[in-house]
């Protein structure tokens, strides 16, 4: 299964795309509330989450976590001790992660991007602690995938399939979707 977590102003785009299109790879995406199922974007768009975060099981069924960006999104996320168990429990298990826009400052903050590429919304490379900044909209590095932002979204969504499936399936849901390169 695959966590994405949406905390109170988290940014749509980023947060739906990937959801959807891992739908369309038929992988098992559980949507995560946190402080509650109902939540709402940065744009006022009110969400009903899967599950809330006291509901989250850190397993072995686990395959990914995500987390998308936007204010005050990021910082809620960062602000709960579920999404940073979560991230330990994915570190310690070598678990993929995947972080875009300004929520990959969250992992930057732990540390975690020290010697690694990565990418971010404009503005927030000051939190990638020791991270050599891309210039790709999405990279991946080891474990961790981090994105730029609301526009790389679909791109993201489809390199996250590639990591959970390979890249013959990301290929054909980017056909399934008109996506063209």
């Amino acid at each position: 299964m695959i966590y994405v977590f949406l905390a109170d102003g988290f940014e749509e785009t980023e947060a739906i795309a990937p959801i959807d299109i891992i739908r369309r790879a038929e992988k098992d995406v559980i949507t995560v509330g946190i402080g509650s199922d109902t939540v709402r974007s940065s744009h006022g768009i009110t969400m009903l989450a899967d599950i809330t975060d006291m509901q989250v099981q850190l397993d072995d069924r686990l395959e990914m976590i995500v987390l998308p960006g936007g204010m005050p999104g990021t910082l809620n996320l960062e602000k709960s001790p579920v999404v940073q168990a979560a991230i330990d429990y994915c570190v310690d298990k070598n678990i993929p992660i995947a972080a875009i826009c300004a929520a990959p400052s969250i992992l930057g903050k732990k540390g975690l991007l020290k010697g690694k590429k990565a990418i971010c919304f404009p503005g927030f490379e000051g939190f990638l602690d020791g991270a050599e900044i891309s210039s790709e909209s999405v990279v991946t590095d080891g474990n961790i995938t981090t994105g730029v932002g609301p526009g790389a979204s679909i791109d993201f969504g489809l390199r996250l399939v590639e990591i959970l499936v390979n890249d013959k399936k990301a290929a054909k849901v980017a056909a399934g979707m008109q996506c063209r390169k």
